[in-house]
């Protein structure tokens, strides 16, 4: 520790070992009976728990649509403020920490672990959907209009711009802050030391991780288990291959060895590997579209993407008057649950990655590269796609359809279809298994104290898991029992989001502190 005052909880300090397992004691075997009871229950009474979960997700965001709101607002505001301030010197792990990982491999890391899957599908399929009206329109921007394709192009923009990558980057900042700076275990209640203090080790601490390894497990499973039907779709699409329950489990039967495989042999033979070669082949797909496609259309879109997202900012940022209350809290307010629902999986994992960069460095790379990524990546994919609605061409001239086959009717426009399709659909499976296996190592961390070092059997565990839940809910309750299982993954989103919000206060509380000690700045009121 640096000084007198700081902290004493150190990784497994209340770790118990048992069969060769070394666990923390509650928090493992109470995530592990939470999930069997939750895997029980969605099973034997699937339609009832969709019911009971899709209720409880409803009232979340239709009663709290201004909270998931002025978060998501408050959230950019305080990392772009935290690149400004001097606090964006302090380097994570302290002076003469050095990073671990090259800027390629850490951000290709980082981005896998985001989001990079969600943009397979919603790239193509988002801006087609806003544009043709299929589930309301933004701001109640006339459909199939210039207008219209402007609003669709910058609303998606938004959803996948940076509002999410602030939620992750606040949670990601305060592990790793806490973490490499004062010493704490790298897991969820460490970020609340400086506002719980010893508390953190009591059940406060407790239920903190316990509600982590909920949400990412049922995230993990959830995005398995529907991307399995996604997936399915696709090679049925493109190859005629029986779209059935058994290819469906056979996916994620394939999916969860990988996986496994990648989990045995760590971060730097696992999901660096696996998220590298993610980079490449996404890279190829791109260049591949923005060349085949309408390539002057892509490459002016960028600006022309770019203001659109600007101009809709401020107007798609309010929680006020609204008049398009279907698309609201169908897309915006469901995504901001989900991004923040996801955000101690993905924060975690990107903390776990990010020793020795500064606090600027590290804003600055995961708020405004992967905003400027998705950028060329919107331009490119939902540029495509929205030309060809709009010209009436191919199958996206008939509106969405399908959502899992977008992206496949986009390539069916350009050439080469049947290489690119399969790029695409192992594009999706290598990110598939980046976020298991790094999701299994941040479970791991959780539910072992925070250590990074605990048998490689306790990975297995989590990451068998996760398969074994999607596949079980897909056989035994279809997509009921799955949506049952989002529901309650969405849903933990308003509590988190309050768990959030007292983390800004706390990671600013800390940085400050950080900043007066190492600089031996005067003291002011914070």
């Amino acid at each position: 520790m640096n000084n007198n005052d700081d902290p004493v909880l150190s990784p497994g300090q209340d770790n118990t070992q048992i069969l060769g397992l070394d666990f923390h004691n509650p928090v493992f075997p109470l995530s592990a009976l939470a999930i069997l009871l939750f895997i029980i229950y969605a099973l034997v009474y699937p339609d009832a728990a969709n019911t009971h979960l899709g209720l409880a997700k409803n009232w979340s965001i239709e009663h709290f649509d201004w909270l998931f709101m002025i978060a998501g607002n408050i959230f950019v505001v305080f990392c772009l403020v935290l690149i400004c301030l001097p606090l964006g010197r302090i380097r994570l792990g302290g002076k003469d920490a050095k990073p671990e990982y090259s800027r390629t491999s850490w951000f290709a890391m980082l981005f896998a672990a985001g989001m990079g899957i969600g943009l397979m599908f919603w790239s193509v399929a988002e801006p087609v959907a806003y544009y043709t009206d299929w589930y309301g329109t933004p701001l109640n921007t006339p459909a199939g209009t210039p207008e219209g394709a402007s609003a669709a192009m910058g609303a998606t923009m938004f959803h996948w711009g940076l509002h999410p990558w602030a939620i992750y980057g606040v949670v990601a900042l305060s592990l790793a802050f806490f973490s490499y700076n004062k010493g704490l275990p790298l897991t969820l209640r460490s970020a609340f030391y400086p506002i719980l203090g010893e508390r953190t080790r009591g059940w406060a601490g407790h239920i903190i991780d316990i509600l982590a390894v909920l949400a990412t497990i049922f995230g993990l499973a959830t995005s398995l288990g529907f991307g399995a039907t996604q997936a399915a779709g696709g090679l049925a699409y493109l190859f005629d291959v029986p779209n059935t329950i058994g290819t469906q489990l056979a996916i994620i039967v394939v999916v969860t060895v990988i996986a496994l495989i990648s989990v045995w042999r760590g971060i730097d033979g696992g999901v660096k590997l696996f998220s590298n070669i993610n980079m490449v082949i996404a890279a190829a797909l791109l260049l591949f579209v923005v060349v085949a496609g309408p390539t002057l259309m892509i490459l002016t879109g960028i600006g022309t993407t770019a203001l659109d997202y600007a101009s809709h900012l401020l107007p798609l940022s309010n929680w006020i008057g609204r008049d398009d209350d279907t698309w609201y809290h169908g897309w915006t307010v469901f995504y901001w649950a989900w991004w923040i629902s996801w955000s101690p999986f993905v924060g975690m994992f990107i903390a776990r990655v990010s020793r020795g960069r500064t606090v600027r460095e590290f804003l600055i790379a995961v708020l405004l590269v992967p905003t400027l990524v998705t950028l060329v990546w919107m331009s490119a994919f939902g540029g495509t796609a929205l030309y060809q609605a709009a010209n009436g061409v191919g199958e996206l001239a008939n509106g969405i359809g399908d959502v899992s086959l977008a992206m496949f009717h986009m390539l069916e426009q350009l050439p080469l279809t049947s290489i690119t399709s399969t790029l695409a659909i192992i594009l999706v499976l290598v990110f598939f298994i980046t976020s298991s296996d790094s999701g299994s190592l941040v479970i791991d961390n959780i539910t072992a104290g925070g250590k990074t070092d605990a048998p490689k059997s306790q990975r297995v565990f989590w990451a068998t898991l996760e398969g074994v839940i999607a596949g079980v809910l897909l056989y035994g309750g279809g997509s009921t029992a799955l949506s049952a299982l989002q529901a309650g993954a969405v849903a933990t989103g308003l509590p988190f989001t309050l768990v959030l919000l007292l983390m800004c206060f706390s990671l600013y509380k800390g940085l400050h502190k950080e900043w007066q000690q190492s600089n031996a700045m005067p003291k002011i009121a914070s």
